[in-house]
């Protein structure tokens, strides 16, 4: 799994796709997020506007990425 720090404690899950290279593009976010590929804490999450915290864990597929 990968720590990947986000400098406002704080990000939107769109974003941190991006950031952590979990995808290419915010259009590739959005599609996967409608697709219900991506899970935050282990729940499947249809918000791409979702905020995560330090602590949190997202997955899309078989990459997992951590909020730090």
């Amino acid at each position: 799994m990968r720590v990947v720090t986000v400098s406002d404690g704080m990000i939107r899950l769109g974003q941190f796709l991006k950031l952590a290279n979990m995808v290419d593009a915010g259009s590739e976010a959005k599609r996967a997020i409608a697709a219900g590929s991506v899970r935050v804490n282990d729940d499947a999450e249809l918000r791409r506007g979702r905020q995560l915290h330090s602590g949190d864990v997202v997955a899309v597929g078989n990459e997992r990425a951590r909020v730090a």
